[in-house]
Formats: structure tokens, C-alpha cells, sequence
């Protein structure tokens, strides 16, 4: 009964889910009671691991309804971005008024549209855009990281985006490194989010790749103010490298899984 419970999670989730992915047929299953519906309670009373086979398969939901793989990004970088945001979201940190993920994968060239911001709430991929690096972090590729001031190199990891300010890049977005090591030192280094003329097709187009920041996350300047005002105060941002050496607290998959299980018994899947 309780492997039909998590089954049925699964198939509920995909019934009721927002549009915009492929749907299963809507009709209602054969020997589809209350008693096989997903609840708060019934999602209590499972074991870790049929609780993590519930997550595993509302991730893999998520990223098919939001067209993830057509936009680019893997699923690998996207469940440890979600992780994440689970862990972030159960410690009561990210924003209360909207559902935004932003994962960057710098394990891809600058020359490719590397920067992924998600709507969790609309299963909705709302920009995918060219993003760059820091200078002494590489020349088309992220190869080096770093947490050190004046070092002009990028920092991996999770960070939760701040307040925002006018600077000499303009509209800029402070953000907050939570990654002990990694990026913590991110508000004192000034790394933030801003546009650059340097981050656009025509410059690719002429160089290869893309001009590179001092260690910041650098975006188009023809939609910095909207990406920013989009993802300031309090959203999740996950920068992805090929760093074998990165941990973090926030990839905790039990932290997560329990998490969601939680947040089941607040906004439970109904039948």
C-alpha cells in the first residue's frame, strides 16, 4: 500500500501540475481512490526512501514540464540546483512571493546561452541567456575558481540574491555567498550581478566567446534590469562548475527530501 502511495504521488502530481508539458491521459485511473491520493498524511508515514523516490520523481516532473532539456540544461546540474533550493526553502530563506531558481552551468564554453532562470511555480523557463565569467577564471571556459579578493575569478555554488543598487554598471544586484569556502567572501569581494556590453551575441561573434568580469556574473545589458528585478530579494542562485573539490551543505539530499515532505503537509496534492 505504501509503494501504491508513492506511485499514485507521482501520477497525481502529473495530473494536477501547471500546463505546459506532456500530460498523461487525464481520465481518472482504474481503482483510483482517496485512500491511493497522495496526503500530507500518508507522505508522513513513509520511509526516507520512499519518500526520496517521491522527490526523485517530482524533480524529474519539474524539469520535463519546464522543457529543460530543450533549453539546455542537464538534468544532473538541474537536480543539485533543486536540491538546493529545497534545503534553502525548508530553512524559511528564500522568498515567500515568488518561486525562482537560477542555475548557471559554467561547465559550458561562454559562447553558449549558460544561465537558466526557472519559474518553479509556473513550470516555466522564463530567460536563458549568456552569462560571464571572471577574467582570470578562464578564456572561453570556466577552469578556475576562486573565494579570495582581487583574484577576478568566479566563485561556485549557491548564493541567495540580495538588495539591489545603482554602481557603474548601473542596476546592479548584490548577492550573498552561502557556501563556506567557496564564495563566501562574495559581499566583501563586490560580486554581484550587473550587465555588460561584453556579454552579447555580437561580441561572441567577433571574439569567440565573451569579454569576462571581475569574478561577477555578468548578463546582457539588454535585460539586466528585468533579470534583476526578477530575482533580487531572496532567490536562489546556483552556480555549476566542474570543480570536484565543491560541497555544500545545501546539496544534502535527506535535508531536502524531508523538506519537500513537509512542505506536502502545507500544500498537499489533492485528488
Amino acid at each position: 500500500m505504501i509503494r501504491a502511495i508513492v506511485t499514485s504521488f507521482a501520477l497525481s502530481f502529473m495530473l494536477v501540475a501547471t500546463p505546459g508539458g506532456a500530460r498523461h491521459d487525464e481520465s481518472e485511473p482504474t481503482g483510483r481512490t482517496a485512500e491511493t491520493v497522495l496526503t500530507s498524511t500518508s507522505l508522513a508515514r513513509l520511509s526516507l526512501a520512499e519518500k526520496k523516490l517521491a522527490f526523485d520523481e517530482h524533480v524529474q516532473e519539474v524539469y520535463n514540464r519546464s522543457g529543460l532539456k530543450m533549453a539546455g540544461l542537464s538534468f544532473s546540474v538541474f537536480e543539485r540546483a533543486y536540491t538546493g533550493y529545497h534545503n534553502f526553502k525548508q530553512d524559511g530563506l528564500t522568498a515567500t512571493d515568488k518561486q525562482i531558481l537560477t542555475v548557471v552551468d559554467f561547465t559550458k564554453p561562454s559562447n553558449l546561452k549558460r544561465m537558466w532562470i526557472i519559474d518553479l511555480d509556473a513550470n516555466k523557463v522564463l530567460y536563458n541567456n549568456l552569462v560571464a565569467h571572471g577574467r582570470n577564471t578562464g578564456n572561453v571556459r570556466a577552469e578556475k575558481f576562486s573565494n579570495e579578493p582581487n583574484s577576478n575569478m568566479s566563485s561556485m555554488g549557491f548564493y541567495l540574491t540580495d538588495k539591489t543598487y545603482y554602481g557603474k554598471h548601473g542596476l546592479s544586484l548584490r548577492l550573498s555567498g552561502m557556501d563556506e569556502q567557496f564564495n563566501s567572501k562574495a559581499m566583501e569581494r563586490a560580486i554581484v550581478l550587473h550587465g555588460a556590453d561584453y556579454v552579447s551575441d555580437d561580441f561572441v561573434k567577433q571574439y569567440g566567446r565573451l569579454g569576462r568580469s571581475l569574478g561577477c556574473p555578468a548578463v546582457p545589458r539588454a535585460i539586466s534590469g528585468n533579470v534583476i528585478e526578477l530575482i533580487k530579494d531572496n532567490t536562489v542562485l546556483y552556480i555549476h562548475s566542474a570543480d570536484k573539490t565543491y560541497t555544500s551543505d545545501y546539496l544534502n539530499i535527506e535535508r531536502a527530501v524531508e523538506g519537500f515532505a513537509a512542505l506536502q503537509g502545507t500544500t498537499p496534492v489533492s485528488a
